[in-house]
């Protein structure tokens, strides 16, 4: 029997299943680096929006707390509609208080409560001076007077 020589061997770099996979791996690594970057560039918009979203919530909450009287008593609006009324007419008289645990609108009959926005509904039958007093719960009072005139 007649020995067969080895075949020759090929050279490594001569496989192109090598360059095949290389370039699979580089345009693997491309890929993941482009998905990744842009996942974490989004991230970074998305909490940019959020903390500005948040600072405009805020804002928008400090303006409502500054328009319904902050922290401290106060009588916001105190008016009536209308202003002069015929005998036997019926006026609107309209409060809007700010931290205040009793309110007392004399002469009136008709109960009262704190609120922002309450009208009340009352007929005088001659010019009547209406006193809106309003307290807090550590005994602070306000006091504010309008006239319903009557022709």
């Amino acid at each position: 029997m007649i020995a067969q020589p080895d075949p020759p061997k090929k050279c490594l770099f001569k496989n192109p299943f090598l360059y095949s996979w290389a370039a699979l791996a580089i345009v693997v690594l491309v890929v993941g680096w482009m998905i990744f970057s842009r996942w974490e560039e989004n991230r970074g918009i998305e909490k940019r929006a959020r903390e500005e979203r948040t600072e405009k919530q805020q804002e928008q909450d400090r303006i409502a707390l500054e328009r319904l009287g902050g922290k401290e008593l106060a009588i916001q609006d105190f008016y009536a509609t209308p202003g002069v009324v015929r005998r036997g007419g019926t006026v609107q008289l309209c409060y809007g208080v700010a931290n205040a645990k009793t309110v007392k609108l004399e002469p009136q009959s008709n109960p009262v409560w704190p609120s922002y926005s309450r009208c009340v509904d009352v007929t005088p039958t001659k010019s009547t001076t209406y006193t809106l007093t309003i307290t807090d719960a550590a005994g602070n009072t306000r006091t504010q007077s309008l006239e319903v005139k009557v022709r």
